[in-house]
């Protein structure tokens, strides 16, 4: 590194490497740039007011294909940086260790623009404020679309006019996105409006191909999560049509890997044939909750063997060395998208022989034509396996074969947020499907966010390595954490991962609410770092809102907290719901979080206590874990052991449950049959 400490005008020029030290790997790629890249922070703006230059903000995250492509053709390109490091202060950053970054300017970018995606590239005044925005910029002009060059030119020349109006445009754009973002009318989300969601999404429901809508298509779990409960509660046919559908169909298909498990981002195509080969933590943790809940649900094999593999992989392939999980995988191997995972049909015969190539081949659509590039195909089931011993052993060769090649690159960060979807779902699955070493994992992962992101009392966004970030928690941090601790304290009883979610709970209800409007939710706490405004965004998205994830876990944690928090927990997730009703009434399909929590709501929700010892109880958990219906809230354990057991004592010595619905309990039952009779 080049000493910092350069003469007046030597640091216009002077690249130091600024990058080497931070803990995102998506920071870390950019490192060796010849981009004299900065962090985000004061520091920059202020350089940036010294020299009297805009800031050039690029936003990425480490799996995003078009940002190494950008990365390779201009930040590798010593020219382009010169350009660069000439006209402009630059910043770097991870869109998901800086969330409330990438909102803002995503907003900013949407609205100059009509779309958004990754690579952002954004140009900001010193005072932060966004007055030209893009995406991916090619090296060479396409039609329609300007070169990088030829966009940096063109920012400079206008800045360095002096116009007024060119360096007055960011105020104007943050005082119009500033004025917008206001929180939605309370509106209710009754039972009407959830049957109205579902008649909704029936229509947008892709008969042929299962999920919503055209290309690019992404895997809809949250509104699928939504109709199962809505088909629990209401006997909707339609609902569940629509659920078991499209889970069969992205079963089946490339976006799930049939070799490995786990789940690719999204589908380029409507069929669910090409993925975009990222995989994140997220979506599968998200799928793996579905899917346990559709097998049990329905009683489906081909389900429930899609939530072991889905969980095999978060724990094979995300799982890191301190008990978190890791962000993602690549979705590029050696900079060749979908290299580790495509095949041809010479690939397949080389590896199985002849014989099981074609059956092989097959089997899983692969072609001489390919389904991919260059004649390579992804791996899809054409049909039901009629030989499943030939295909696992089939599976076992392939999966050896793969191993051998190129393997994509891991973003080994553990964010807050993903990793409690990940805790929710291996203890909720791991208790549906008898898998004890899963909800051990979940532990792990809720022992390393405690013990290691919780600092004084206020969570950290990531860590990796087993050392903290620096960037604060957002609202979706605290509220997927929370309703993680949630499940597993229901999986376990133990009071630790309860008391922890409370005061998460008490946290975010006191640092992210809107006190102008009860219900609504900030994404950043009141004591952030400041930016040009303060974002709040209740849209579902790839994974809950911070507020519908909120939501999810003040219903949760009413029915489990106790008496002293029950009713203030239950009032903040009615409310929270409310400020959505006009968001699922308008576009269900990104409210799919709202509405399961809101079927959760409809149902209660339902809440089995089932006491006594483990040896004598156990018939009775596991009639309540596969007869109750999603968003129920079980808890078993020694009688007042955690506050939902509490003054609920064994009947005549026998082990007992008591069901609940919001406020009302019926009598306990001490018989499988008579529980069964009373959930459904």
């Amino acid at each position: 590194m080049l000493d910092p400490r350069c003469g007046a005008g030597e640091c216009d020029t002077v690249r130091m490497n600024r990058l080497a030290s931070a803990t995102s790997p998506y920071l870390l790629q950019h490192a060796d740039n010849p981009v004299d890249w900065w962090e985000w922070g004061q520091a920059a703006f202020d350089e940036a007011a010294r020299r009297d230059v805009p800031v050039l903000l690029s936003i990425g995250y480490a799996a995003c294909h078009w940002c190494h492509v950008m990365a390779h053709e201009s930040f590798e390109d010593p020219e382009v940086a010169a350009m660069m490091n000439e006209m402009f202060v630059n910043i770097k950053v991870d869109r998901e260790e800086r969330p409330d970054v990438d909102a803002v300017y995503m907003t900013a970018t949407q609205a100059m623009t009509g779309h958004g995606g990754w690579p952002m590239t954004c140009f900001l005044t010193p005072a932060a404020e966004p007055f030209h925005c893009g995406t991916y910029f090619p090296p060479v002009p396409h039609p329609g679309m300007p070169s990088f060059r030829q966009v940096l030119t063109a920012v400079h020349q206008a800045w360095s006019s002096g116009d007024a109006q060119v360096r007055e445009a960011g105020a104007r754009v943050v005082a119009e996105l500033g004025a917008t973002a206001t929180p939605l009318r309370e509106s209710p989300v009754d039972s009407a409006a959830l049957t109205g969601a579902a008649a909704s999404l029936l229509g947008q429901y892709d008969r042929a191909n299962g999920g919503f809508g055209g290309a690019p298509k992404f895997p809809p779990t949250m509104a699928l999560e939504f109709l199962l409960r809505h088909h629990e509660r209401t006997g909707s046919v339609e609902a569940l049509s629509m659920a078991a559908g499209s889970a069969r169909a992205m079963a089946d298909g490339g976006l799930n890997d049939q070799l490995a498990g786990g789940f690719a981002r999204y589908s380029v195509d409507a069929a669910w044939v090409v993925p975009h080969f990222e995989k994140m933590l997220y979506d599968n943790a998200l799928l793996l909750r579905f899917y346990a809940h559709l097998a049990r649900r329905t009683g489906v094999g081909r389900y429930r063997e899609v939530a072991e593999e889905t969980a095999r992989f978060l724990l094979t392939d995300l799982a890191t060395p301190e008990g978190g999980f890791a962000a993602s995988l690549d979705a590029d191997t050696e900079g060749v998208e979908g290299l580790t995972y495509v095949w041809t049909p010479a690939q397949l015969t080389a590896v199985l022989g002849p014989d099981d190539g074609a059956w092989a081949a097959d089997l899983l659509g692969v072609t001489e034509e390919g389904t991919f590039e260059h004649g390579a195909s992804t791996l899809r089931f054409q049909r039901e396996v009629d030989d499943v011993p030939r295909w696992q052993r089939i599976k076992s060769a392939l999966t050896a074969a793969r191993a051998e090649r190129p393997q994509p690159a891991r973003d080994d960060k553990v964010v807050t947020a993903w990793n409690g979807l990940a805790i929710a779902a291996l203890a909720e699955a791991g208790v549906a499907m008898a898998e004890p070493t899963w909800v051990a994992a979940a532990e792990r992962a809720a022992d390393l966010l405690l013990r290691l992101h919780l600092v004084d009392g206020r969570l950290r966004r990531t860590s990796r390595h087993g050392a903290a970030g620096s960037a604060a928690g957002v609202l979706e941090d605290y509220g997927c954490l929370a309703e993680g601790l949630l499940v597993l304290h229901q999986a376990t009883a133990d009071p630790r991962w309860l008391d922890a979610a409370r005061g998460l709970l008490d946290t975010a209800l006191a640092h992210f609410a809107d006190p102008a409007a009860p219900g609504a939710y900030h994404d950043t706490a009141d004591d952030a770092d400041a930016l040009v405004w303060r974002p709040s965004d209740p849209g579902d998205n790839a994974s809950p809102s911070g507020a519908s994830a909120l939501a999810g876990a003040l219903l949760l944690g009413s029915a489990l907290a106790g008496v002293d928090r029950a009713g203030a927990y239950r009032a903040a997730a009615e409310q929270a719901v409310a400020r959505a009703g006009l968001l699922a009434a308008r576009a269900p399909r990104f409210a799919g979080h709202w509405l399961t929590v809101a079927e959760a709501l409809a149902q209660g929700p339902v809440q089995v206590a089932v006491v006594g010892s483990p040896e004598d109880r156990a018939a009775l958990v596991a009639a309540a874990v596969h007869h109750a219906h999603g968003g129920a809230v079980i808890v078993a354990g020694e009688p007042d052991q955690t506050p939902l057991l509490a003054d609920r004592p064994l009947v005549d010595g026998q082990p007992a449950a008591y069901v609940c619905r919001g406020y009302v309990c019926d009598r306990p039952v001490t018989t499988v049959d008579d529980l069964v009779t009373a959930l459904t």
